[in-house]
């Protein structure tokens, strides 16, 4: 039976709401994201974004889940800034291959003038393909965040990982309120908002819960709500935490749903250790949105006949929500 009533925008989420969401029987809680999912969206639609790493390695934070931590022996090699050319390159092949959103990200705590100038020529090139635009870069001062919505960006991406008491295990070079700021820097500059954490990294669900507090009692819900399941790398703090319960994570994704109705929940991260039967019970759960057939970032995402292979297996087709 589908809703008849519309699910209701909250912004006042409790703790005991979101753990008793976490914790109540699981065909109970994929019935009722299943419900508010098909309420706001097309249940056989998933938005497709592709993400392109235009400068990785040699970044100064200690973020320990990070292969590109300059501090950690991981592999991964400090590189340049992309030139423009190839990211056009890039984004073009991902908008055949169906992506509607290209993605940028850069390795840094905060973009140099020089860089973001760069970033900005990036951005406007992208934005003559008719794609949406996203990048990731770091923290964002006002007037860096206003530079980026003049050159028309549509989503800027910084995740707030976990909860705060949580993020002081994993990140000790920035604190919560760092990265609450920016977000607030790209919510008053006009820019949609890219928000969402990282699963799996030996937090508690009193973790999980206040993780998902802070985004559903956000004044304005994130436009879109990235959940990476936790990739372990050699070389990182994290490589060797217990692996998370494939069922918690899809609880995540369907707490994520019903708290935040209307926004986009990205599959994200992690999509190469998930089966087959693990991204479809996402899917049913409310995801709406993956990155789409590229490397992610430094860690590898399924290939793109994958990707196809299983969305049609699943009755799934791209959506086109591009709106310029």
């Amino acid at each position: 039976m589908l809703m008849r009533k519309s699910p209701s925008i909250r912004h006042n989420w409790t703790k005991k709401e979101t753990l008793a969401l976490l914790q109540q029987p699981f065909n109970d809680l994929l019935h009722r994201a299943q419900q508010t999912h098909r309420y706001n969206f097309d249940p056989n639609k998933v938005q497709l974004s592709t993400l392109m790493n235009i400068k990785s390695g040699g970044c100064p934070e200690d973020c320990a889940y990070c292969p590109q931590s300059s501090r950690y022996q991981t592999g991964v090699e400090a590189e340049k800034l992309a030139a423009v050319q190839d990211v056009e390159s890039r984004a073009q092949s991902a908008k055949d291959k169906g992506a509607t959103r290209f993605c940028m990200g850069a390795a840094w705590r905060q973009p140099k003038q020089r860089d973001l100038d760069k970033v900005i020529s990036m951005v406007k090139a992208v934005k003559k393909m008719k794609m949406e635009t996203c990048v990731t870069l770091g923290m964002l001062s006002r007037d860096q965040a206003d530079q980026l919505k003049a050159a028309g960006l549509d989503y800027y991406n910084h995740n707030i990982d976990s909860s705060p008491e949580y993020y002081t295990k994993i990140i000790t070079t920035r604190d919560y309120d760092e990265r609450l700021e920016t977000l607030e820097h790209v919510r008053d500059a006009g820019i949609n908002v890219c928000c969402g954490g990282i699963i799996g990294m030996g937090e508690s669900i009193d973790d999980r819960a206040d993780f998902l507090l802070i985004l559903a009692n956000m004044p304005s819900h994130p436009e879109s709500v990235p959940i990476n399941m936790l990739v372990k790398v050699e070389g990182t703090p994290l490589n060797d935490v217990e692996t998370i319960d494939p069922i918690d994570f899809i609880r995540i994704i369907a707490s994520a749903r019903i708290m935040m109705p209307k926004s986009y929940v990205r599959l994200s991260a992690g999509r190469n250790e998930m089966s087959d039967e693990m991204q479809a019970l996402s899917y049913l759960a409310g995801a709406n949105s993956i990155f789409y057939g590229e490397k992610l970032l430094t860690t590898n995402n399924p290939q793109l006949q994958q990707d196809r292979e299983l969305l049609k297996r699943l009755g799934i087709e791209p959506s086109e929500n591009y709106s310029p």
